[in-house]
């Protein structure tokens, strides 16, 4: 069952338990896989790595909104925001440890042949596809600086 499908169907199971949180959240991530399965050039499909990609981007906007509320003394929003990201985050693949991400780097950029911070473009390019949705982009940019320097 692809991530698609599987949304679909707990959104079936989040309105029988009437689960409000978790209807919301599963509700966005249906609108936005099926505005991204009709978009331009999408041929009316949507990948697996496509669906990840727009969760953790959900998932983000949701704790940076979260931190905002939070920043302006609003924790009952805060609080939604949280629970709806963590809702979000269990259709995720699992995050890697900081000991995996090196190991997984370390395996690019022997792959990719790079020695310098010169070629952190193409491990950058060659990770984010590979550990999409496992680990931050951000996570991933300081390690490879860290690996490369």
């Amino acid at each position: 069952m692809n991530l698609f499908d599987k949304v679909s169907e707990d959104i079936r199971t989040a309105m029988l338990a009437r689960d409000r949180v978790r209807l919301e959240a599963l509700r966005g991530a249906k609108k936005e896989f099926l505005e991204a399965k009709t978009a331009k050039g999408a041929g009316g499909e949507l990948t697996d790595e496509k669906a990840i990609q727009i969760i953790t981007k959900m998932v983000k906007q949701r704790k940076e909104s979260a931190k905002i509320y939070t920043e302006n003394n609003r924790p009952e929003l805060a609080e939604n925001e949280l629970a709806e990201a963590a809702v979000l985050e269990e259709y995720l693949p699992a995050r890697l440890s900081a000991e995996e991400l090196e190991a997984e780097l370390r395996k690019i950029i022997a792959e990719v042949g790079a020695t310098s911070m010169k070629e952190m473009g193409k491990v950058m390019g060659v990770a984010s596809k590979a550990l999409a949705g496992r680990a931050d982009g951000r996570e991933i940019n300081m390690k490879v600086k860290e690996l490369l320097g």
